[in-house]
């Protein structure tokens, strides 16, 4: 990953967000895996999961700094759905136990893409 390859809006300025890629450059890495595991007919696997919902996350984030809570809120309720759908493919492919959990209300699921997105930038950094 590159210095032009981050963002400098203030989504990423969240601090979980910090050196992730452009949203735009991320919207497009959506895209294409959705392309190219539609034409394959595999499966998208966890990686799709956590960008998909850390990118809507940051628009989210973004809508609600700048709009008011009526206009921004399309884009947290796909924040959040995006972010349950993580959770929920956390619980069966890796086992997350929802049982006793702190994810359980959608800001809980969103702040865990947050934890999760950042933890996959550390490693990407290295």
């Amino acid at each position: 990953m590159t210095d032009a390859a981050h963002s400098t809006d203030p989504a990423a300025e969240h601090a979980e967000y910090v050196g992730a890629p452009r949203i735009a450059s991320e919207i497009l890495w959506v895209l294409r895996q959705v392309r190219a595991t539609r034409s394959s007919g595999t499966e998208q696997g966890r990686e799709f999961w956590l960008r998909k919902a850390a990118v809507l996350d940051r628009i989210a984030i973004e809508e609600v700094t700048t709009y008011a809570p009526q206009v921004a809120a399309k884009a947290v309720e796909t924040a959040e759905a995006a972010a349950r759908r993580l959770v929920e493919y956390d619980a069966t492919h890796t086992g997350l136990s929802l049982r006793g959990s702190d994810v359980v209300t959608d800001e809980d699921c969103r702040a865990y893409v947050r934890r999760e997105h950042h933890a996959w930038i550390c490693t990407q950094l290295l």
